[in-house]
């Protein structure tokens, strides 16, 4: 048995960790300043415990918010205290305006500052910590890769950059006909023989198959590859991390093997499932609509003097099951924008008007939008509608693209919240790698996660 193998922290045990110790760093941050100084506004005890129950949902809910459990902002020391200071500010104010559940509002302002200084100064010094330690590169797993050296780069830079704690030491060339060396290769290339060796030396925590040439695997590599399993080697399939990784399917790796690894969610023909999230959808759209009456009068001025021409537009789109319908958005962009036919839109895209640009960045062109939810042609959350000349042109390059009218399209989605705007046909591969994720994995659960990304998106001022 392998004597030794180096700690690695997974994606959702990083998160869980971030979570849980928010929580307890805060509490003991409160109870040592109620032990220091004269501070009796939190206290815990048995009597009160719902206080300290509310605190932690806040902590949790509003820090999911503003992107402290997005492990690319919580490793990254400059980016988390611009979240931590969002975080400490907003759950301090959420806590003090809802005094059933908590305690009463103190008579001293001094109080009120001390609870703020104690959450914050708990929230950056164990996130200081976690950046210092956890984030660092002894917490990484050290993963041997066996692919073809032509996939290589690619597959290194896909794993890598959705998570820099994945580190690749060395891959096994499954190519056999393929001898030549690449100057340009920084990875180490393990000769077959010395698979084994290689793994124990260097404490490997995973070995990942990406051939996708059978006869790549050779009864030598397939040999080694079972005695490393059984001495406690973890051994997976390329398709499988990636999606984990990634939180997207890869489907240029699939080919024709597709619907093997795409099952769709089960909550797509869950009856209960579905119910609730036209109720959902429901109010969420009554509430939009509402809301877009309020601050209607502006959007007007804003449209006559930044905009100068009708305020909405409609858009044939391709809604669920091919079918097409026509969406509704507040004009953004100037008079005549397409007189040279239909082009993908850009990030800072010189036909989008001054106020324009302000709807995109605060997503206030989208509220007409509720319309076609209601009317059932849109949901809340779903693969965002394309326009049919897209849909054709992309769907001729692009195996399994029209999947994603599986379900209807979304106001919001797992795609738009975790990949910038698409312009390319290379940026509709990925955002399709996710639409199929979502189609996929379905659930209350991801479908909150979605919500709060799209919050924060939102509060962020981040929209295009």
């Amino acid at each position: 048995m392998k004597k030794f193998k180096d700690i690695h922290f997974e994606v959702s045990e990083r998160k869980i960790l971030l979570r849980i110790f928010d929580v307890i760093s805060v509490l003991l941050s409160l109870y040592l300043v109620g032990v220091l100084f004269k501070f009796n506004y939190f206290n815990i005890s048995e009597t009160n415990f719902y206080w300290t129950i509310v605190l932690g949902v806040y902590l949790n809910f509003i820090g999911s918010v503003f992107e402290m459990y997005n492990l690319q902002v919580a490793s990254n020391q400059f980016q988390v205290i611009k979240s931590i200071i969002l975080t400490s500010s907003i759950t301090v104010l959420f806590y003090l305006l809802t005094p059933f559940y908590t305690p009463v509002l103190p008579n001293n302002r001094l109080q009120i500052f001390i609870f703020f200084i104690a959450i914050f100064i708990a929230l950056f010094l164990w996130r200081m910590i976690y950046v210092r330690f956890f984030a660092s590169n002894r917490f990484s797993k050290k993963v041997i890769l066996i692919c073809d050296k032509e996939q290589l780069k690619e597959l290194v830079n896909a794993l890598q950059s959705a998570d820099p704690h994945y580190r690749i030491l060395g891959f096994v060339n499954s190519d056999s006909a393929d001898t030549k060396t690449d100057d340009d290769i920084k990875i180490k290339n393990i000769d077959i023989n010395n698979l084994e060796v290689f793994a124990k030396k260097n404490s490997i925590s995973e070995v990942v198959v990406a051939s996708q040439k059978t006869d790549g695997i050779t009864v030598s590599l397939y040999n080694q590859l079972i005695h490393l399993l059984e001495n406690g080697y973890i051994v997976s399939e390329y398709t499988q991390v990636y999606e984990n990784i990634t939180q997207r399917i890869p489907v240029q790796y699939v080919s024709r093997d597709f619907y093997r690894y795409f099952p769709f969610s089960r909550n797509n023909q869950n009856h209960f499932y579905l119910i609730m999230v036209r109720l959902f959808e429901i109010i969420i759209s009554i509430t939009g609509l509402l809301f877009g009456l309020i601050i209607f009068p502006l959007i007007l001025i804003g449209n006559l003097f930044g905009n100068r021409g009708k305020l909405f537009y409609t858009q044939e789109r391709v809604g669920k099951n091919g079918k097409i319908f026509n969406i509704i958005k507040y004009r953004t962009m100037v008079k005549n924008a397409e007189v040279e036919g239909a082009v993908f839109a850009t990030i800072n895209d010189s036909r989008v008007t001054p106020f324009g640009k302000i709807m995109r960045k605060s997503r206030m062109d989208e509220i007409p939008q509720f319309i076609n939810i209601l009317k059932g042609e849109m949901a809340v959350i779903g693969p965002r509608p394309e326009r049919p000349i897209f849909v054709n042109e992309i769907a001729e390059v692009m195996p399994f693209y029209e999947t994603r009218h599986v379900i209807k399209p979304g106001l919001t989605g797992w795609a738009q919240v975790n990949y910038s705007y698409g312009a390319t046909i290379d940026d509709s591969l990925i955002k399709l790698q996710y639409d199929l994720y979502y189609i996929k994995h379905r659930s209350i659960f991801l479908d909150v996660n979605i919500i709060f990304k799209t919050l924060s998106t939102v509060l962020l001022y981040r929209g295009q």
